[in-house]
C-alpha cells in the first residue's frame, strides 16, 4: 500500500522525474477503485492501478511526459485519462475509469556540493534554503551528516569521481573537498561530461593554476578550461569564515542563475 510514497520519495531525493498516477473514479467493474496510485520513472514503476492493459498504456503515457519534460517542453502538466475498459483495451471487467497522470519534476535548479568541510556545511544549509535541488557528496561518513538539510540529497562513497555521470544535466558543480587531487580529478570529470552549468572550485589563484595547468597537460582544452571558476565567490565579499565564504558563493550562483548562465 505504501510502495508508491516510499518510490516518489526516493525520486524526489535523488532529483529524478516522476508521474503519480491516481485513479480518480471507477465507475462499473474495473480493476481497481479510486484512489489507487502509482509512481513511474523512466526505468521503474512502483505501485500498481490494476495492471493489464490499461496499465501498460498509463505507463506508456506516464513515460511519454517524462520525454516531453526531459526535452524541456514548458508546457508538461497533469493529464486526466478517461478509459472505457472494453470498447478502449478490450478488458473483460468493461467498466470505465478516470486515471489523472501528474509529473512531479526536480527543482529545474539543481547543485552538486563535493565535500563536507566547514565550507561545504555552511554552503549546503544556505542552499536547503534556496529554490534548488542539492546533491552533497563526500567519501568520509564522520564528516558527511546522516540527516542532511530538508530537500538535500546526501552521497555518501568510496568514489565521489563516478558521481560526476549521474548529476542531472546542466546542474551546478561546486568542489570543496578535503583533498587537491581530488578536487583536480572531480573538475576532470565534470569537464570530461561536459554537461554542467558552473563550475568551480574552492582554493587560491596559486591553486587555480597548478590544478588548471596539470588539467592542460592531460588534454583539456582552452575553451574547457576557461569555463572553470577558482576562486569561487562573489568578489566583493570578504572573509575567510566558512560562513562568509558559503554566502559568497551562493550569491554567485544566484546572481549567474539571474543572468540565465
Amino acid at each position: 500500500m505504501t510502495e508508491w510514497i516510499a518510490a516518489l520519495a526516493e525520486a524526489s531525493t535523488a532529483g529524478r522525474p516522476a508521474v503519480l498516477v491516481t485513479v480518480l473514479k471507477a465507475d462499473g467493474s474495473t480493476p481497481r477503485d479510486a484512489g489507487a496510485k502509482m509512481v513511474v520513472t523512466a526505468e521503474t514503476a512502483a505501485g500498481t492501478i490494476g495492471g493489464g492493459r490499461l496499465e501498460l498504456e498509463v505507463l506508456a503515457e506516464a513515460r511519454a511526459l517524462l520525454a516531453h519534460a526531459a526535452a524541456g517542453e514548458a508546457s508538461v502538466g497533469p493529464v486526466v485519462k478517461e478509459v472505457a475498459l472494453g470498447p478502449s483495451l478490450g478488458q473483460c471487467c468493461g467498466g470505465r475509469t478516470s486515471v489523472l497522470l501528474e509529473p512531479v519534476l526536480p527543482a529545474p535548479w539543481q547543485v552538486a556540493v563535493f565535500g563536507a568541510g566547514h565550507v561545504g556545511k555552511a554552503l549546503v544549509r544556505l542552499l536547503a534554503g534556496l529554490p534548488c535541488g542539492v546533491t552533497w557528496i563526500d567519501s568520509r561518513p564522520e564528516e558527511l551528516p546522516a540527516e542532511p538539510p530538508p530537500g538535500v540529497r546526501r552521497v555518501l562513497t568510496d568514489d565521489p569521481v563516478a558521481e560526476v555521470d549521474d548529476l542531472p544535466r546542466g546542474a551546478d558543480v561546486v568542489v570543496m573537498t578535503h583533498s587537491h587531487a581530488l578536487d583536480q580529478e572531480i573538475v576532470d570529470a565534470a569537464l570530461r561530461r561536459g554537461a554542467h552549468g558552473f563550475l568551480g572550485f574552492i582554493g587560491s589563484q596559486t591553486k587555480r593554476h597548478k590544478i588548471l595547468a596539470r588539467l592542460a597537460e592531460q588534454g583539456r582544452s582552452t575553451e574547457q578550461l576557461a569555463r572553470v571558476t577558482c576562486p569561487i565567490g562573489l568578489p566583493g565579499i570578504e572573509g575567510k569564515e566558512p560562513a562568509i565564504i558559503a554566502v559568497a558563493v551562493a550569491a554567485q550562483l544566484l546572481q549567474l542563475r539571474g543572468r540565465g548562465a
